[in-house]
């Protein structure tokens, strides 16, 4: 059963939405990296929840306290992205499922999903042996944005960077690394964006003029869904027990394209900033100790993350926490990132620009706002549901 024919299955709240499939009601998503676990998992996943195949598992915007906010259904929301790779998007969810990260009937059920997005995929770069300019690529992923956006008669459009960590740019680069090409073209079409990876981005100098006329909501950095999400709870546990911290130390053992891509020192470093700036932000300045990463690629798209803790209790006693979190960076992310591209459309939608720190909840390095405190970031985030509720 294809999950078109499953559609006649929907959930109350799904059906009660089916409008918003028309023409003008529909939203793009689009993909940095489309082609990449993260983007492929969110597709199948879209297609196999609002065909009633699956749960939303994972999905803060499916919860109570977002009904009635105005987001845009997953049933109207239409993919496509830019990618350096050329394997079909299908093929690649088959490859994902027999890594155990989608369900395995999944990829053949939701197959024409994954077809019509895949044909919406466009080619990335720059890659080697690409003499275009910075302002000639922008101008072409714009074009990309802006043509998707009127074949589809899309209400707006949101991009989303899911693509491997670049390395942080020099500051004597005469050019805007690829993530920040993305996003200007995005600011170029008039798109919202999230950046869901440590890469540079909207935050590159260069475009800080752009960032602040775009009038446009934005949110990011890099996305809190494993190792970075258990600090963001226990860090303030220990400030608010007054029980200091002496040490804090992790390591990563990861495979799949972020393994590979977190070799390179210079990403490892953009990606652990992130994480210590959790620790920094709750405590005031980061406790001894570093996080290691270590690629290995039998492991393919699942992550084993340790943490070694070492605090004081009372009368100076020598303690201990050690946490070990095993999972799916992809499952982890794909739920986050369709609640991010559902909560910035409906921010464009009415009217709201600029950084969004009432979406730290979901980031390591949000976009205004702290890092930490993932209680108080929650309080936040449904603060902003109750405004966009106003809204509706």
């Amino acid at each position: 059963m294809t999950a078109h024919a499953a559609r006649e299955g929907l959930t109350p709240t799904e059906s009660s939405h089916r409008g918003a499939d028309s023409p003008g009601h529909r939203t793009g998503v689009w993909f940095i990296g489309a082609r990449g676990s993260v983007a492929t998992t969110a597709t199948a996943g879209c297609a196999a929840i609002a065909a009633g195949l699956h749960p939303p598992t994972g999905m803060v915007t499916e919860t109570p306290p977002f009904a009635d906010t105005g987001l845009p259904p997953l049933t109207s929301l239409v993919f496509g992205g830019h990618d350096t790779l050329d394997c079909p998007l299908a093929k690649r969810a088959e490859a994902l499922a027999e890594g155990g990260v989608l369900p395995h009937r999944l990829p053949t059920a939701v197959r024409a999903e994954l077809d019509a997005a895949d044909a919406e995929i466009r080619p990335g770069g720059p890659l080697p042996g690409d003499t275009r300019t910075d302002q000639q690529l922008i101008a072409a992923f714009a074009a990309d944005l802006t043509d998707f956006a009127h074949r589809h008669d899309l209400a707006r459009t949101v991009v989303v960077n899911v693509a491997s960590t670049e390395p942080a740019p020099g500051p004597d680069d005469p050019r805007l690394s690829a993530s920040s090409l993305y996003a200007a073209a995005a600011l170029r079409a008039g798109c919202s964006y999230v950046n869901f990876t440590p890469s540079t981005g909207l935050r590159a100098p260069q475009l800080a003029d752009d960032v602040a006329a775009c009038g446009l909501p934005h949110a990011g950095r890099d996305g809190k869904t494993g190792q970075t999400l258990l600090r963001s709870v226990l860090a303030p546990m220990f400030l608010q027990r007054a029980l200091p911290v002496r040490a804090w130390s992790g390591s990563n053992l990861l495979g799949g394209g972020d393994g590979a891509a977190l070799a390179d020192p210079a990403a490892a470093a953009a990606k652990n900033a992130g994480k210590e700036r959790v620790l920094t932000d709750t405590f005031g300045t980061a406790p001894e100790g570093e996080v290691h990463i270590d690629d290995v690629p039998a492991m393919g798209d699942w992550k084993t993350a340790w943490d070694h803790i070492a605090f004081d209790g009372f009368l100076g006693s020598r303690m201990i926490l050690q946490t070990i979190w095993q999972g799916c960076d992809s499952a982890l992310a794909a739920p986050l990132v369709l609640d991010l591209a559902r909560l910035l459309a409906r921010a464009h939608e009415v009217g709201l620009s600029g950084p969004r720190p009432e979406l730290g909840f979901y980031f390591k390095d949000p976009d205004g706002g702290t890092s930490a405190a993932l209680a108080e970031q929650y309080a936040t985030l449904l603060a902003f549901a109750e405004r966009l509720r106003g809204m509706a």
